[in-house]
């Protein structure tokens, strides 16, 4: 699915309309229209705050990934949705990967939980 496709339907789920969504970005209508049409992309400074504002990734909304929630929300051991479980539970989806790939994954979460002040 494309960003423009991703946008389009996280808007209409929060039954926004693209001038409510351009109030949001603060930018005019007509460039909420191209990003949902004409395969036009926002700046990172306006990604982020879609990222925010829906609660999804950037990479997910940009079609880069279909890991929708955000990176705080992984590492949030409270919250127990199926991504939360696998990347703190070794028997979770990582068991089919080789070793080295689970331990760069176990590295790159590590690095996540002290960017986002998470540590141990």
């Amino acid at each position: 699915m494309s960003f423009s496709d991703r946008l389009k339907d996280l808007r209409n789920s929060k039954g926004l309309t693209q001038q409510d969504l351009a109030d949001i970005l603060k930018v005019e209508r007509p460039t909420i229209a191209g990003y949902e049409t004409k395969g036009k992309q926002p700046d990172y400074e306006k990604l982020l705050i879609l990222s925010k504002y829906f609660n999804v990734s950037i990479d997910w909304l940009l079609g880069n990934s279909d890991i929708k929630v955000q990176a705080e929300k992984i590492l949030d051991k409270n919250n127990d949705n199926e991504y939360t479980i696998a990347l703190h539970n070794s028997d979770g989806y990582d068991a089919d990967l080789p070793p080295e790939a689970r331990e760069e994954l176990k590295e790159y979460i590590e690095f996540l939980k002290h960017k986002y002040g998470k540590s141990n």
